[in-house]
């Protein structure tokens, strides 16, 4: 397990906000050399603490997609086999643990309501799961 600094943490977020911020952008703005951001980045991805670089498009752009959350209950000792079969469904946009009545929240796209409809009874019928309730995101405010 990769252990944060206090550079890692700045490093993070300004990616956050720039995934193609320059090397020496950021260099300059933490105030270290361009090979420093280089190496740390590296091993951000190389230890698995950081996953990738992703395109963020306005959730208002795409009128098409359907967004939705959906809360997941899980049976029994079955939570690591079932987070392990959702990461597979590339519309599950993100995947949660959390605490309360639900044991995984997901972040739902898909780019119809057939296939909205597909992905719930995929999901309620992976093995494991025993309950859900989902929302469909209206609009962002």
């Amino acid at each position: 397990m990769h252990i944060f600094d206090e550079l890692d943490h700045q490093l993070i977020s300004l990616l956050r906000e720039d995934g193609r911020a320059p090397y020496s952008k950021i260099a300059t703005v933490l105030g270290i050399s361009r090979a420093t951001v280089q190496t740390r980045i590296d091993r951000l991805l190389e230890s698995g603490a950081v996953l990738g670089f992703t395109l963020r498009v306005r959730q208002d752009y795409d009128d098409r997609a359907i967004r939705a959350i959906m809360m997941i209950e899980v049976s029994g000792r079955n939570t690591t086999k079932v987070i392990k079969y959702l990461r597979g469904l590339p519309e599950l946009y993100q995947l949660h643990t959390t605490n309360g009545g639900w044991d995984l929240v997901a972040e739902i796209r898909a780019n119809s309501l057939s296939d909205f409809d597909r992905i719930l009874r995929e999901v309620r019928d992976v093995e494991g799961v025993s309950n859900s309730e989902t929302s469909i995101l209206l609009s962002t405010v």
